[in-house]
């Protein structure tokens, strides 16, 4: 971390967990609410989970809800949202336009306090899973996006990721050096449980940083049931903030001078030698 990073002094940032429904509009008075909540609470960062806008009943409903990049009601909600609460928003996953009929783009959006657009990701490692009647395969509706992507926040380097990505501590060693690494996700309850926790405070171990995951977490109206346990991770590890389950917030500080102090004492982020 940089001196300047360091004297910028600890935020405040919020995972934002629901239990998203068929209905945009009601899932989007739930996120707005959330929003609400977390920056009364002092946060200057909230983070949405995936396909915060919309859970539908099949696969391939989503499509009809895809828009192109720039324009379009939930882009125009998150904008909206980051101007009137003053806060960074990142947009957990919404479906975008993909070039071939019959897939979207599963993209993050990240607007800054002022409503602008501060960066995109589409995410990359697409999910697949078969277990019992448990049955998963992302690349049937989604197309797969082939950039890392960070931005950068007042308080240091913010990597993007989502959900399946966690898996891919790769990814992760391409960001460089951030102060926070986001995932907003809709882990399975069968595979959450095994290794949600587990895998975020691996990355946020091996990072040295921040790690933030705002999850779907609970019983939804389609029938499926998430894992939830929303939670910010610190760069020994240790949770900081979590929600189980349920709609609500888990919030707490990013404090730069917090991963100074672990690099300093366990300098491994200093001892790579493979890059």
């Amino acid at each position: 971390m940089t001196d300047s990073t360091v004297s910028a002094g600890p935020v405040r940032v919020a995972a934002l967990q629901m239990v998203s429904t068929p209905d945009v509009g009601r899932n989007l008075a739930e996120a707005d609410r959330l929003i609400a909540e977390a920056a009364a609470g002092g946060a200057t960062l909230a983070l949405l989970p995936e396909y915060f806008c919309f859970m539908g009943h099949r696969d391939t409903d989503k499509l009809a809800l895809a828009e192109p990049h720039g324009d379009g009601p939930i882009q125009r909600f998150l904008a909206d949202a980051a101007r009137r609460h003053r806060v960074w928003v990142i947009g957990g996953t919404l479906p975008l336009k993909a070039p071939e009929p019959g897939r979207v783009l599963n993209t993050t959006l990240v607007f800054d306090p002022a409503g602008r657009e501060a960066a995109r990701y589409d995410k990359i490692h697409l999910f697949n899973f078969e277990k019992g009647d448990e049955s998963f395969d992302e690349a049937r509706t989604i197309r797969p996006g082939d950039t890392v992507v960070t931005f950068e926040a007042p308080f240091g380097r913010v990597g993007l990721s989502v959900c399946y990505d966690l898996r891919f501590p790769e990814l992760y060693r391409r960001m460089g050096d951030c102060a926070l690494i986001v995932v907003p996700s809709a882990f399975t309850y069968t595979t959450g449980r095994a290794h949600w926790e587990m895998l975020l405070r691996a990355r946020a171990v091996e990072n040295q940083c921040y790690v933030l995951a705002a999850a779907q977490g609970g019983k939804h109206e389609n029938g499926r049931r998430t894992w939830g346990h929303s939670m910010l991770v610190d760069p020994w590890g240790e949770i900081a903030a979590l929600r189980d389950e349920g709609a609500g917030v888990a919030a707490g500080p990013l404090d730069p001078a917090r991963i100074a102090d672990v690099r300093q004492s366990l300098p491994a982020w200093r001892h790579r030698v493979l890059k």
